[in-house]
């Protein structure tokens, strides 16, 4: 794990706005980030109850937009911004989109792939790296999470 860069405050921030749209559409508050060249090309929350899709977290959503946007599945030097720890699904998503960064705020401990159930990003298999940051605006993170599940008990 790596120390935060200058802009990851900044853009994590966008990516919790992100979240707490995703809360209003009574989606999982999750939301993320890509960024590339300095600025953002993709944002996104959770969609997965409104796109009856499983597949529909923030990450991926924001990784085919990223995608989309540049022309090309391989986002060489982008970062990804997300609030919390990437499930094993995204973390294989954000190893084929071939990451630069992947930047996020609250650990996982019950879905957590990057470092708290599996350590993904770390096999020494894959061809692939990716520098990960943690802890980026945890403390917001988490509370967005704790927000929406009180309300729904």
């Amino acid at each position: 794990m790596s120390e935060p860069q200058s802009n990851d405050a900044e853009w994590m921030s966008i990516a919790l706005e992100e979240a707490r749209a995703a809360a209003a559409r009574g989606e999982v508050p999750v939301g993320a980030v890509v960024a590339l060249d300095g600025r953002i090309i993709a944002r996104a929350g959770n969609r997965t109850i409104s796109d009856c899709d499983p597949s529909a977290h923030a990450e991926i959503i924001a990784l085919r937009e990223a995608a989309k946007a540049i022309g090309n599945y391989r986002l060489l030097g982008a970062s990804l911004y997300v609030t919390i720890e990437p499930c094993a699904m995204c973390a294989g998503a954000i190893i084929q989109a071939r990451i630069a960064r992947l930047i996020y705020g609250a650990d996982d401990p019950k879905a957590g792939a990057i470092r708290s159930c599996f350590s993904i990003l770390d096999s020494p298999r894959l061809n692939h790296r990716v520098e990960a940051t943690s802890g980026v605006l945890a403390a917001e993170s988490v509370a967005v999470l704790q927000e929406f599940f009180a309300a729904r008990r």
